[in-house]
């Protein structure tokens, strides 16, 4: 189902103007000539379902900027603070469900279902950003309602370059473990208090909690932390990515901010090399508009 960059046809969706088109006729029908096809999603495709965002108003926990609770640098200064920070985004990953988004973009990682719309579509992967999972979740259970899936990529065309909350993974440099944990709470030391703490009790953090009352590596015994790749750490699948977004001819962009590198240059790169791009979004960003061939704006 994958085709390299050589082997890609010299008919390719041709890049438009560089006013971005409203049209939805015209958009459809330069779909209908796409042969690989790339969606980065953003933050704002999980703000729906009502998960926080790191920038937007959600964007404090206990009167802590989030963003400062998500380095490596932040896990080593106060791990049971950071665990405490994850499992309060647990709880609300687990509480969400799939929107309707989630599943259109499920549906087409069916390729019998894809190529109704791009009949010429010769791949299809959807290259998020959000850790919680959600696209994951529509895909398997789109999969589960299917009784024979018709291409192996049907089941693997999520990349979750950022990780997944749900996963937990070994501190050790030299163990692999890791595995998708949906426990609540992880460890009993997690749990949420049933007492109504102050803020000033809030604040200070870990509250007593040592290393050793955290959760443990499965295979080895040490400390374990979440599977998720935090600010200063390198994305995952990232020459994976490089290598799709090089072949592709056609990007959706959907809800995204266009500031976190390198998923905030996916874009530009595809138009650059002449394919289509496309940019749904809630609001107007000129800085990351200008790359798009098609523009929509609204939820």
């Amino acid at each position: 189902m994958h085709k390299s960059v050589a082997n890609r046809p010299a008919t390719k969706v041709k890049a438009l103007k560089t006013i971005p088109s409203t049209d939805s006729a015209s958009f459809k029908e330069a779909l209908r000539v796409a042969r690989h096809i790339v969606v980065v999603a953003g933050a704002g495709l999980s703000a729906a379902p009502g998960i926080p965002t790191f920038r937007g108003a959600g964007g404090l926990w206990r009167e802590y900027d989030a963003t400062e609770l998500a380095t490596p640098d932040a896990f080593e200064s106060d791990p049971a603070l950071v665990w405490q920070f994850h499992e309060y985004r647990r709880r609300i990953v687990l509480q969400a469900k799939p929107n309707g988004a989630h599943y259109l973009l499920a549906k087409l990682s069916n390729p019998s279902e894809l190529r109704k719309l791009a009949p010429n579509a010769a791949s299809f992967y959807v290259i998020t950003q959000n850790v919680d999972g959600l696209s994951s979740r529509a895909l398997q259970e789109l999969s589960a309602e299917t009784s024979s899936l018709p291409d192996s990529d049907f089941g693997s065309s999520v990349i979750e370059t950022h990780g997944r909350l749900l996963e937990v993974r070994c501190t050790s440099p030299i163990c692999t473990w890791s595995k998708l944990d949906a426990t609540l709470p992880l460890c009993p030391v997690l749990a949420e208090p049933t007492s109504n703490p102050s803020p000033d009790e809030l604040k200070q953090g870990s509250d007593g909690t040592t290393e050793e009352q955290l959760h443990r590596c499965d295979a080895c015994g040490s400390l374990a932390r979440p599977g998720v790749v935090w600010l200063d750490e390198k994305p995952r699948d990232v020459e994976k990515i490089e290598t799709l977004i090089k072949q592709a001819d056609f990007c959706i962009s959907v809800e995204t901010s266009s500031t976190v590198f390198p998923a905030a240059g996916y874009v530009y790169k595809v138009r650059r090399h002449g394919g289509a791009t496309v940019i749904f979004n809630l609001e107007a960003d000129q800085s990351r508009d200008r790359f798009a061939d098609f523009l929509f704006l609204g939820p």
